[in-house]
């Protein structure tokens, strides 16, 4: 049984979402609230499995509320809802962690199909979403500070390392890189915090910018 928690700040929005979800033999909600202090506590005490957080809340936003969610309890996975019109969070609560975004008008099908995946550690981002975030990223790859990586790092990465680093400049998750592969996901996030390693990059996000700016994620074999 997967424990959801609601994070929305209109009532009617989360009750009636309550009601939807408790009609899915899979998945039981913990709670209800109307904002982030109040999930943080519900979290603390429940401990659920995913959170549905609202991306515009009055005091700390979805954003905010998936940092805080994810810095005090990291096996809690974050779902944003969110409406087409939120370009400025776009970016925000994946940084943090979240596992995917979805519209507030999403089936119930689509819902409970976000809640599986993210419960079983990969990520859903609604179509329309997506490629609106595949293009935002792509100029702010361009526009962004240069990635440095030292050329001799870089000579240490093998050609099986290689493809795992154009499928996340490609925004692939780990479990689609696994699917793409025939690797399983421990290897694939292996092979991943072994890449920022060798390459002394940040993160996942860093690896990503790098690969498309020098056009990492579009040659073939190294």
């Amino acid at each position: 049984m997967i424990q959801a928690l609601i994070v929305d700040d209109q009532e009617l929005f989360r009750e009636s979402l309550k009601v939807v979800l408790g009609v899915s033999p899979e998945i039981i909600v913990t709670d209800a609230v109307p904002g982030v202090a109040e999930a943080l506590k519900s979290a603390a005490r429940n401990r659920p499995d995913v959170v549905l957080m609202d991306i515009r809340m009055p005091g700390m936003d979805g954003v905010e509320g998936t940092r805080l969610i994810k810095e005090r309890f990291p096996n809690i996975k974050v779902i944003i809802l969110t409406t087409f019109d939120d370009d400025e969070y776009v970016f925000g609560a994946l940084k943090y962690g979240a596992s995917g975004y979805l519209l507030k008008g999403s089936s119930i099908s689509e819902l409970s199909k976000a809640i599986r995946i993210a419960y079983s550690g990969g990520a859903m981002i609604n179509p329309d979403i997506a490629s609106k975030m595949i293009r935002q990223f792509s100029q702010m790859a361009k526009n962004a500070a240069c990635i440095n990586v030292d050329d001799e790092a870089a000579k240490e990465i093998k050609n099986s390392e290689w493809e795992i680093i154009r499928a996340v400049g490609r925004g692939k998750s780990n479990r689609e890189i696994a699917q793409e592969l025939c690797l399983s996901e421990g290897t694939v996030r292996n092979s991943i915090s072994g890449v920022l390693f060798k390459l002394n990059l940040r993160d996942r996000t860093q690896l990503a910018i790098w690969a498309v700016q020098t056009g990492v994620v579009n040659r073939g074999a190294v």
